[in-house]
């Protein structure tokens, strides 16, 4: 074994090696509080200057982290955990983690340059005895096709002078049954050598570690099981159209047949995908899959449906306004909910945004009320308003339930309002002619 290694190993054994996360979001500003709560020396790296400014002042801008577990470790005679832009501090890193965003451009392709970018970065400070991972979701292959060429141009060799590594986040904002310490984690490397690095690594922080055949294996992991959950949402989807054609509630249908023991996982039906992995993971692999002259039909069907949600619960709203003597054109709505899943401030491919943007197209005034995001941001939607207090209700023609925040309290919400659109089943239990599913 080289010295490399050995060195290397017995740091992450020893809790002396500097862990370095560029990419200080949702997903990296949590594996940065797990490493410094297991005793390590943490040091952040991301390109926008405002987040540096935060953490040194030790305040959270993530809902769901508090400022006192950020402060803990940003202040005091010895801190473990600094944050910085400056790029060439990586090489005084021991092991680098990458957890920057891969989303897709507006051709629904897969969009790496943020990984790109990082990766340029890291091999410009790379220097021999660093393990390098990448936790970003993306195709498979884009370790070795894209990561590796850049490494091994500074002349060192993977897996002797230097370590390369992919371990899929596995970040769900908000959860509390499951943690990054609770949560396994898949490892796959360019040698043996380097998975071994790699589940040292990971093992500070989790309870298991998951180590595969390849960095492939490991990328490819990622996408099933967010293609998983992609096609059976798009099968409930398709089931609560057929269902409202059909006067069925597909909520009633879904509790039922939870009672079987076995052989039946619930998924829930909404008003379009969100969030970071599922409305994103599946492009990935289908554009990979057109290199090996291979058409992924069934997950491209899953993403059409999810697509299409919001267009059919628009439709659901003018046919509930229009029940009423109500036109869409002139209509005021509330839009209850921007993020992308409740109790977060996560807006990330909301499709609350989506809702809006038709709305609007449609004629109809938008406002909207969001405890978690009293500023709505997309640069890429090109979306900017301001939540509106939770008051007035019985002004609007509509209230569209998004996002069922469990801070809301629905009975109130149903009886000050005139009609309320439920995509959520947010008032189960609550019997009331101004409540429309869908």
């Amino acid at each position: 074994m080289s010295g490399h290694f050995n060195s290397l190993l017995k740091s992450l054994g020893d809790k002396k090696a500097r862990i370095g996360i560029v990419g200080l979001g949702y997903v990296g500003l949590p594996i940065v509080l797990r490493f410094c709560e297991e005793g390590f020396e943490v040091k952040g790296f991301d390109v926008d200057p405002e987040k540096i400014k935060h953490l040194k002042k030790g305040k959270s801008y993530i809902k769901h982290i508090p400022s006192e577990k950020i402060a803990l470790f940003t202040r005091g005679p010895r801190p473990r955990f600094s944050a910085t832009c400056d790029m060439s501090e990586l090489k005084g890193m021991d092991a680098v983690i990458i957890c920057v965003p891969t989303p897709l451009s507006d051709k629904r392709e897969p969009d790496l340059s943020y990984v790109e970018n990082t990766g340029k970065e890291i091999a410009k400070h790379l220097r021999p005895g660093q393990l390098i991972s990448l936790e970003s979701t993306t195709y498979p292959g884009t370790t070795d096709e894209l990561l590796l060429p850049m490494f091994k141009a500074r002349g060192l060799k993977a897996g002797e002078d230097f370590f390369l590594v992919f371990s899929p986040e596995r970040e769900d904002p908000g959860r509390v049954d499951f943690s990054i310490k609770t949560t396994p984690k898949v490892v796959g490397g360019i040698t043996k050598k380097c998975a071994r690095l790699g589940s040292a690594l990971y093992s500070n922080i989790v309870d298991r570690v998951v180590e595969v055949s390849s960095t492939r294996v490991a990328e490819m992991t990622k996408l099933l099981e967010n293609i998983y959950r992609s096609v059976n949402i798009a099968l409930v989807n398709e089931l609560k159209m057929l269902c409202d054609r059909m006067g069925m509630d597909i909520w009633e249908v879904i509790e039922a047949s939870k009672t079987k023991p076995f052989g039946f996982q619930a998924f829930y039906p909404g008003p379009g995908l969100g969030g970071h992995c599922i409305p994103i993971d599946p492009f990935y692999l289908t554009w990979k899959a057109r290199e090996f002259d291979f058409s992924t039909r069934f997950i491209e069907l899953a993403g059409e449906i999810n697509s299409n949600m919001p267009y059919y619960v628009i439709n659901r709203v003018m046919e509930a306004l229009n029940d009423r003597g109500k036109s869409m054109k002139g209509a005021k709505v509330l839009v209850l909910g921007v993020a992308y899943k409740k109790n977060v401030d996560d807006l990330r491919e909301s499709p609350s945004l989506e809702l809006i943007r038709i709305l609007k197209e449609k004629g109809a005034s938008v406002k909207f009320n969001d405890p978690f995001i009293p500023l709505a941001v997309s640069h890429r939607k090109s979306f900017r308003m301001r939540s509106v207090p939770l008051k007035g209700l019985k002004d609007y023609d509509c209230v569209l339930i998004a996002t069922d925040h469990t801070c809301y309290d629905y009975r109130k919400i149903v009886s000050e309002s005139a009609l309320v659109v439920d995509t959520r089943n947010a008032t189960a239990g609550i019997k009331s002619r101004k409540i429309v599913k869908t």
